[in-house]
């Protein structure tokens, strides 16, 4: 199996985009190493915390809420780790709307005050799994998108539920120069089938470790799907709309041998540059302290979300 590599968790093209980048602002290439992850905690502000329902007891060690918001992809804010938590810092998430349309008996609007008080809240502690050979488990404070499915009320034409992130390149250096946003077309969109938005499992989050989600985790609503990998996890969503026909979204557009629409995490199909068998968590210790250990099918949520692929080769829809 191949070693992990900095050119690795990033996708070629993009990495060679940001190391011009680098070079034009000056920084050298010391930073295209491994972030110091933690990089962020000084810099965040002090965030709201939320009324909920705590996650039961479990056995899984969480991962430091220092380096949850310190070490994570949003290439709207940059392409390196630790670029979301410098230059997010300032995002404006009130007022904010989210609206829902398409193939719905209700279309609606929630502001930012329903968007946190519509439907109660609770704590999930979930695996997370990124595409690149790490994890972490987060405690996520949201609650089912199923339930907004449901208040949604699809039409029996709707097939898919897409998702999209707000687009303001003001705010959002990443979506104002390409290169720095790794050359995504934005606004980026994301997807799930009817099936897999209404399974218990997936989540629309608002928080993180008891406290409203700081700004580069994805403020103020993100979608959370622990048994696929991380980019599946669409963040600062503005618009989910019903569909009949199954949309293309943006890392299947920018890398579609690499990013397939279902992204399930399967340890027994590798990424073109990498092996999925096996992952480390990352801990107390450094990304680099933990051992590798195996990667579980569907990220360990295997009895709940297996039953959604039966009949599929998920080889080949990976």
């Amino acid at each position: 199996m191949k070693n992990l590599t900095p050119y690795d968790v990033t996708p070629e093209t993009i990495f060679n985009q940001r190391r011009q980048i680098i070079k034009a602002m000056g920084l050298g290439l010391a930073t295209a190493g491994l972030p110091k992850m933690g990089f962020a905690a000084q810099e965040t502000k002090t965030l709201a915390a939320l009324d909920f329902k705590a996650a039961p007891a479990s056995d899984l060690a969480l991962t430091p809420e220092s380096k949850i918001i310190g070490y994570n992809n949003f290439y709207e804010f940059g392409t390196d780790k630790a670029s979301p938590a410098k230059f997010a810092q300032d995002f404006k998430t009130d007022p904010w709307q989210l609206e829902i349309a398409g193939e719905v008996e209700n279309p609606f609007v929630l502001n930012h005050t329903q968007l946190f008080n519509t439907f109660p809240l609770e704590e999930r502690i979930y695996r997370f799994r990124c595409v690149e050979a790490w994890s972490m488990v987060v405690p996520w404070v949201g609650f089912e998108l199923a339930r907004l499915v449901e208040m949604a009320k699809p039409t029996s034409k709707a097939k898919f539920v897409v998702f999209h992130t707000l687009h303001d390149p003001e705010q959002m250096p990443g979506q104002k120069n390409k290169f720095f946003g790794g050359g995504i077309d934005y606004p980026y969109v994301e997807a799930l089938t009817l099936e897999e938005a209404l399974n218990p499992l997936s989540l629309l989050s608002v928080g993180l470790y008891g406290k409203i989600l700081p700004p580069q985790n994805g403020a103020p609503i993100r979608l959370v799907v622990p048994w696929k990998y991380g980019f599946k996890s669409i963040k600062s969503i503005v618009k989910i709309t019903f569909s009949e026909t199954r949309p293309q979204t943006t890392w299947e557009s920018l890398a579609p041998d690499e990013y397939g629409f279902y992204a399930n995490v399967n340890p027994n199909v590798d990424h073109p540059r990498w092996s999925q068998a096996s992952e480390r968590v990352i801990g107390g210790g450094g990304l680099l302290a933990v051992k590798r250990q195996p990667t579980l099918m569907f990220n360990g949520y295997e009895k709940e979300v297996g039953h959604l692929y039966k009949g599929l080769d998920l080889k080949v829809n990976f």
